[in-house]
């Protein structure tokens, strides 16, 4: 399911993944667009949007609920990338999730 977020009217849910890399790709890229793609296929799922310069990134996925992000969170395929992403690619991160209540787009 690959749905707009403009099509989904709030209240929903943004999860803000903001991240320090390590030097080189060592897969980082081919990993992340897989984790794009199986994350648009879970139940739940309305949009991603992110941002990423050599070292700093900022990923934020949106989601109808807490549940939704909660089984996401333990997809066997995104703990398995969570994993290496914490040995390989990043020198930190911090995950954030709020509540959207309202929005407003200009296309």
């Amino acid at each position: 399911m690959n749905t707009k977020k403009q099509d989904v009217n709030p209240p929903y849910y943004a999860v803000i993944f903001s991240s320090q890399r390590t030097p080189g790709d060592n897969e980082y890229g081919k990993m992340a667009e897989k984790m794009v793609e199986l994350a648009s296929q879970q139940e739940g799922f309305i949009s991603i949007e992110s941002a990423r310069d050599d070292m700093l990134g900022i990923t934020v996925s949106y989601w109808k609920s807490l549940k939704d992000i909660k089984a996401w969170k333990e997809n066997a395929a995104h703990q398995m990338a969570q994993e290496r992403g914490k040995k390989e690619w990043y020198a930190s991160y911090a995950i954030r999730i709020a509540k959207v209540e309202r929005h407003t787009f200009f296309e």
